[in-house]
Formats: structure tokens, C-alpha cells, sequence
């Protein structure tokens, strides 16, 4: 898997495995999805992450209802994309964790910090990697659109919101390569990615 195989690695916890869902088989919550390397069979039986991909109903931005077939969408449009080698294994990556913990999430709480799925999203890939390339762009996949949403609510950018975003990402291609690909999908607005591909490029950040 070249350099995400040495980054990436299965820390030990064995209740996450074994649920209600141990009778499907990962193509079944996650269509099309057929593990790839020894760190996705391990996704594939990581119980937090099967019941994750079963959470969701047909919603704004998600048409297609279950975090589980949205996530088969990015497999495909990677395979579409023709990633190769480790960006390949680094867009699955994210693709498979980044919106599986959204079940956790406690709606009577404030939806900030340990409280976002994202934030979720990257406590859980800590348990298969240190790589902070992939952990951040699991914690802030979801910042562009927040900002995007504030600039378009007041008609000014949130300088220091952003500028606080682009000093915690690792690697501003990958981040920005994994928020085109989750807002590639049916029901995603494509205009929030066009304009972070503009800013990322007017600042010569990619």
C-alpha cells in the first residue's frame, strides 16, 4: 500500500468487534465494498464503524439515506477518479470512517468539539493511525461548508476561522482532494467546493 500501508496500523481493541450487524457482510452496508489491505479488513469488522454505516435516513445533502451507501458512492467515484497507490488508500480511508461516527453524536449536547461527528471521526482513525495528514482531514472535512455557509449568511469571510483551519491541516492537497470527493456525490451543493478550491489557490496553498 506504499507509504499509507506504513502509516497506517490496527490498534488492538477487541470490543470493537462483533454487533448485530456481524451478519451482514461489509458489500452489504457499504455497497461495492470489498477490503483492500489489512487495515480495511479491519474496518470492515470494526463494530463502531458497521453500525455507523447503517445510520441515516433520506436527508438534505443525502439523498440516498445511509452513511453506509453514501461512503459506496466515494469508493466508486474514487475508482472512477483512477486514484492510485497510497492517495488511493488515503481517499478510502477517510471515506469509510469520516461520516460513520455521525451516531454517535448526542443531539441533546452543543454540536461542537468532542461533540462533532468529524471530531468523532478522527478519535476513531486514531485507532489505526498517527498519520495527522489523515486525522485532520477526518476532524475538518466539514469546515469548508461551515465557513462557506457563514460567508454566505453575512457576506464576509471568517478570516481567522479559516486561517485557524489551514494552520491544523497537513496536507492541503489531500484535504483539499477528500472535501471534493465527499461533495461529489448526489444532493452534495458543488458551490462550497469551488469556492475553497479558489481560496486554497489564491492564497498558494495548493
Amino acid at each position: 500500500m506504499g507509504g499509507a500501508g506504513r502509516r497506517l496500523r490496527r490498534v488492538g481493541h477487541p470490543a470493537n468487534r462483533g454487533s448485530e450487524h456481524d451478519a451482514e457482510s461489509a458489500s452489504e452496508l457499504v455497497p461495492g465494498f470489498v477490503p483492500e489491505d489489512e487495515t480495511e479488513r479491519s474496518l470492515a469488522e470494526d463494530r463502531v464503524l458497521r453500525a455507523g454505516w447503517t445510520w441515516g435516513l433520506p436527508r438534505e445533502g443525502h439523498p440516498e439515506g445511509a452513511v453506509g451507501v453514501h461512503v459506496g458512492h466515494l469508493l466508486d467515484r474514487i475508482d472512477a477518479w483512477g486514484e492510485t497507490a497510497s492517495r488511493r488508500s488515503e481517499l478510502r480511508f477517510l471515506a469509510l470512517i469520516h461520516d460513520a461516527l455521525k451516531h454517535e453524536v448526542r443531539d441533546w449536547q452543543p454540536k461542537t468539539g468532542e461533540n462533532l461527528h468529524a471530531m468523532r471521526a478522527r478519535r476513531h482513525g486514531e485507532c489505526y493511525t498517527s498519520d495527522e495528514r489523515l486525522l485532520s482531514t477526518l476532524e475538518l472535512h466539514d469546515r469548508p461548508y461551515t465557513l462557506w455557509r457563514r460567508l454566505r449568511r453575512s457576506g464576509k469571510l471568517d478570516e481567522r476561522g479559516f486561517i485557524r483551519m489551514l494552520e491544523r491541516v497537513a496536507d492541503p492537497p489531500l484535504f483539499l482532494r477528500f472535501v471534493e470527493l465527499d461533495g461529489s456525490t448526489e444532493g452534495k451543493n458543488p458551490e462550497p467546493v469551488y469556492w475553497l478550491t479558489g481560496e486554497l489557490r489564491r492564497r498558494g496553498v495548493v
